[in-house]
């Protein structure tokens, strides 16, 4: 029986390749959240809510711009690196199209939360000027607090509202979790690369992270886990 221990099979994956492919995903998802932004402030309740909603979608694309700045300072075409993630994340938006502001609010508090706390703790393993860059990109606090004080309005109208959010929050959820698997799949292991690169990964410590700081968000604006 041989001793010899299985190869990693992120081990052969250019350090290079994997800051462009994480590269590649937070300026798609950039773009899509513009595209959201701006159909969801059709949903808005008055011209006061839209055009805060307008402004944070001109934030996004503003926002996409640098990424895709870098990536072609690295010699890669914006589109070749979005190219991966095209349809997971599109498959995503696809399948949980609000019916409504107070359920397109809740996306974005949900969502957005979600995707940012796990952007955020892959940027670690990143150099600069590359993390500094991810960092600076992920949405701003006075998106999620504008989100927040939404849902909570809606519940303070209606408290049956807060049920219907509650399933809608759980349903995205689930949705993220099964589209993050076919991102997994896209990947072909260079993110999982990058994270093993990272001294301080630690997955499962991650997923108790992430699973924490949603449910926190949940209890934060009146709504079950």
């Amino acid at each position: 029986m041989s001793d010899r221990v299985p190869s990693d099979p992120t081990a052969d994956i250019p350090a290079e390749r994997a800051v462009v492919d994480l590269l590649g995903l937070v300026a798609l998802g950039e773009l899509l959240a513009f595209e959201r932004m701006a159909a969801d402030a059709r949903l808005a309740p008055d011209l006061r809510r839209r055009a805060a909603l307008g402004e944070m979608a001109a934030a996004e694309i503003a926002n996409y711009r640098r990424l895709a700045d870098r990536l072609g300072a690295l010699g890669v075409l914006p589109d070749d690196a979005m190219a991966p993630y095209v349809a997971p994340l599109q498959a995503f938006h696809d399948s949980t199209e609000p019916r409504d502001w107070a359920e397109a609010v809740t996306k974005a508090y949900v969502g957005d939360g979600i995707t940012d706390d796990f952007i955020r703790e892959i940027a670690g393993a990143l150099t600069e000027p590359d993390r500094r860059l991810v960092l600076d990109v992920l949405h701003e606090s006075r998106y999620a607090d504008f989100a927040a004080a939404e849902i909570r309005i809606a519940i303070e109208a209606d408290p049956r509202v807060a049920n219907r959010l509650s399933m809608w929050a759980r349903r995205l959820v689930g949705e993220a979790l099964s589209q993050a698997g076919r991102v997994a799949s896209a990947d072909l292991g260079a993110l999982t690369a990058l994270i093993a690169r990272d001294e301080r990964a630690d997955v499962a410590g991650l997923f108790r992270r992430l699973t924490a700081a949603h449910t926190a968000r949940m209890g934060a604006v009146g709504l079950n886990n």
